[in-house]
């Protein structure tokens, strides 16, 4: 059984959500594969998952910056 959650949007929240809804399902004894697109430098909220081996993090390696801020060629990078 999986599940799959998207977080997206404006504004605040989206990681924090997620984070506390990914620690909730481990409590739950399932499993968590936890991704993150256009982020790539380490946050302490994530370095935590380190230390908890039923989460795996998977990240960008380039960092992209705001949407908002990105140029047209950035965003028609991400969209190849």
């Amino acid at each position: 059984m999986g599940i799959l959650h998207i977080y997206c949007g404006d504004g605040k929240g989206k990681t924090t959500s997620a984070i506390g809804l990914a620690i909730r399902a481990v409590g739950s004894g399932m499993k968590v594969c936890f991704v993150q697109f256009m982020k790539s430098s380490l946050t302490s909220e994530l370095a935590v998952f380190s230390r908890i081996p039923e989460i795996t993090v998977m990240r960008s390696e380039k960092k992209y910056g705001f949407y908002k801020d990105m140029s047209e060629t950035q965003k028609c990078e991400l969209a190849s």
